[in-house]
């Protein structure tokens, strides 16, 4: 039975506010590990997503200087669920802000599902300040990868759970399920936008993982998370996630010099392996490695062990 490498330890920041950005946004932040040591940046998923304790765990506290942040809208970042100013490129800057605050010249850049989206948006236009790439379930913003999680392709595989997702939504508008979800998620009324983040952020919890699990099906569940992710998600996928379509492909010779690691689930339902297959024939330098009993989540053994190994070896860590 394979071995798998855990999380780190629990460990609290050593500092932690919020950052005024400017369009009304301010955002949460933290810092763990060892100030001074090995900088990196964590960048959740989502969009809509937010910061958890376990995000704090991938990397060894005494080795890296890890800035966590809750990007616009989402969890203790103001103003809540918020989509208005809200896009790729005023991440990628606050990204800048934040890592002007901290004093880093550059960082390690580690993200997952759209952190792995908006960590090579990041890297393409400053590869400068991105010492090394940490992606896992690679999704590139194209039109086929919004088709397969929202017309057909996840659907064929996760039949049951698209059934509820689409029972929300009358026949006649199920022709464009974003833009039907959207219209509900930004509704005056909030029942209706209740329902709609509740459905929208279950269909996501049910293809993030292998195997079923109940308590992240519970957490996407709560309001708290549920309103926050659904609707900047719904927005985003809306707006073609603010890139043109193949960017961030058509862009990897801007880090054919960072070294990276990919980490990709064989079985993940939400996004598939060919992303991460294509950024790394686009991107040849890259390390793929390809965790064969796993799906999307970051919550599972496999892709755990693979990101921990990841940010181990990058610190020089020997296994």
């Amino acid at each position: 039975m394979t071995q798998y490498r855990g999380l780190y330890p629990e460990i609290e920041p050593f500092d932690s506010g919020m950052l005024d950005v400017g369009e009304g946004h301010s955002l949460y932040w933290e810092r763990v590990g060892t100030k001074g040591a090995k900088p990196a940046v964590m960048l959740h998923g989502g969009p809509g997503g937010g910061i958890s304790p376990d995000h704090r765990r991938q990397w060894d506290p005494e080795l890296y200087d890890v800035l966590l942040f809750d990007q616009r809208g989402c969890g203790k970042s103001l103003p809540f669920a918020e989509i208005e100013n809200n896009d790729t490129w005023r991440i990628v800057a606050d990204m800048e802000r934040l890592r002007a605050m901290c004093g880093f010249e550059k960082w390690q850049v580690f993200g997952g599902s759209w952190g792995a989206t908006l960590a090579l948006a990041y890297a393409q236009t400053h590869p400068d300040r991105t010492s090394e790439l940490v992606l896992r379930g690679v999704f590139l913003g194209r039109q086929k990868e919004k088709s397969w999680l929202y017309e057909y392709g996840a659907s064929e595989i996760m039949a049951e759970q698209w059934d509820a997702f689409t029972g929300l939504i009358p026949e006649e508008e199920r022709g464009n399920l974003v833009q039907a979800y959207h219209d509900r998620l930004t509704s005056e009324d909030e029942e209706t936008r209740l329902a709609a983040a509740r459905e929208w952020s279950l269909w996501e919890g049910n293809v993030a993982t292998l195997l079923p699990n109940d308590d992240l099906l519970d957490s996407f569940a709560d309001p708290a998370k549920a309103v926050p992710f659904a609707r900047i998600c719904a927005r985003f996928f809306l707006k073609d996630f603010f890139l043109q379509e193949g960017q961030l492909l058509t862009n990897a010779d801007a880090i054919r010099t960072i070294p990276g690691i990919i980490v990709q689930g064989r079985h993940d339902i939400c996004t598939p392996p060919t992303s991460a297959w294509e950024l790394r024939k686009a991107w040849p330098e890259a390390d793929l490695r390809i965790v064969h009993d796993a799906g999307h989540s970051a919550s599972e053994p496999g892709i755990i062990d693979g990101l921990v190994r990841a940010t181990d070896q990058l610190a020089g860590k020997s296994a």
